[in-house]
């Protein structure tokens, strides 16, 4: 698995017809310190999130597990919000402490 952040939506209203109904985000790459690594991958949205959430994401044939991709041609699937993670005992991401940031 992969860490990202959602940075923007991709709309396509002419697709495979197997890709119907899903949604699909724009994420940036991150490293495991949350830097950005140089590019940014298409990804189906099987949990939910939104823009500006950091997501851990699968790619490849690895994202064709999830409920909503099974079966279709995805080479990308969120698949889980981030909370908190850290690296080495440093806390990189905390949500609770970005939303009170944010006044949320």
């Amino acid at each position: 698995m992969l860490i990202g952040k959602v940075v923007g939506t991709l709309v396509s209203t002419h697709k495979e017809e197997k890709l119907k109904g899903l949604k699909f985000y724009v994420l940036q790459k991150l490293d495991m310190r949350g830097k950005p690594e140089g590019g940014y991958v298409v990804a189906v949205d099987a949990v939910g999130s939104g823009e500006g959430e950091y997501v851990i994401y699968a790619s490849g044939s690895s994202a064709r597990y999830t409920r909503q991709t099974e079966g279709k041609p995805a080479d990308a699937a969120i698949t889980g919000i981030i909370d908190t993670w850290d690296v080495d005992g440093a806390v990189q991401y905390d949500k609770s402490k970005d939303e009170a940031r944010k006044g949320r």
